[in-house]
């Protein structure tokens, strides 16, 4: 197969730094040079190497994103917590293998637009690279404090970055809550007409450090539809936003290979750039 240039966003320092980000200005958050990498099947590839003047430099720095799934675990309310029982196992039979049951919505996991938009693509139909892309974290964690929602105002100083960017991670701290009651009411959601700002870039995902995009209490899931409605995909439940204050960063957030994928768990992980 022949090789494919991508394009990967390297640092201007040699041998490779780390750029900042300066709060007070965050629109001067610019890497220095973009250089193409050639790689073999771009579809299916377990290593990203930049060519880095005559050494490559393979991307090291993964930050997991991601929750652990066990049986006690938060999950949405009114949803079955997953079972993970053991019915084989090396003494009895000589191998060990679980069965696992559990929802499509589990713990840190990804909505499909065919999860609340009827004839809306599944997951399976975004192709590979829907699922990996340059990352920005948003830290709103101040910003929500004692508040409910995310305001655009909020947003707008962050434009410029979020036209060179593909995922948006909104740290709002509610991870904080992560197994206790306070995890699933009075985090602040976005509000229509941020969620409309947001959307209007050419964003493969959103993620998010809590339970939903939307109040509990929703029917309507105006939030969710539209992002999903953009085919924006909405990763939630994420942990250790914190650790990606100033990094860029590439997001890798592959879903299970479901048929007729409404959503599906994720191992959301940030590799360092």
């Amino acid at each position: 197969m022949a090789k494919r240039n991508i394009d990967v966003v390297v640092d201007g320092v040699a041998g490779g730094g780390q750029n900042s980000l300066d709060t007070q200005n965050p629109s001067s958050y610019t890497p220095t040079v973009k250089k193409h990498c050639p790689i073999k099947n771009a579809e299916i590839f377990t290593e990203l190497i930049i060519q880095s003047g005559e050494k490559d430099m393979i991307i090291g720095n993964i930050i997991d994103l991601s929750r652990t799934i066990s049986e006690d675990m938060p999950i949405y309310p009114g949803t079955e917590q997953p079972v993970i029982i053991n019915p084989c196992t090396i003494d009895g039979c000589g191998f060990a293998e679980k069965k696992i049951t559990l929802y499509s919505h589990t713990g840190t996991h990804m909505d499909a637009p065919s999860h609340i938009l009827k004839g809306a693509p599944c997951l399976e139909d975004l192709g590979l690279r829907h699922f990996i892309g340059s990352g920005f974290m948003i830290d709103l964690s101040r910003c929500t404090i004692g508040s409910h929602s995310i305001e655009l105002s909020d947003l707008m100083t962050f434009k410029n970055i979020l036209e060179r960017k593909e995922f948006i991670l909104l740290h709002t701290g509610w991870g904080k809550y992560w197994g206790k009651d306070d995890y699933f009411k009075g985090y602040p959601i976005l509000t229509k007409e941020a969620a409309n700002w947001l959307a209007s870039f050419e964003l493969k995902g959103i993620g998010i450090d809590m339970i939903s995009i939307d109040s509990p209490d929703t029917i309507e899931m105006q939030i969710h539809k539209i992002f999903l409605g953009k085919n924006t995909v909405i990763i939630e439940n994420l942990a250790n936003l914190t650790e990606l204050a100033g990094k860029d960063f590439t997001l890798s957030c592959f879903p299970l290979k479901i048929d007729h994928s409404d959503g599906s768990p994720v191992r959301a992980v940030a590799i360092i750039n």
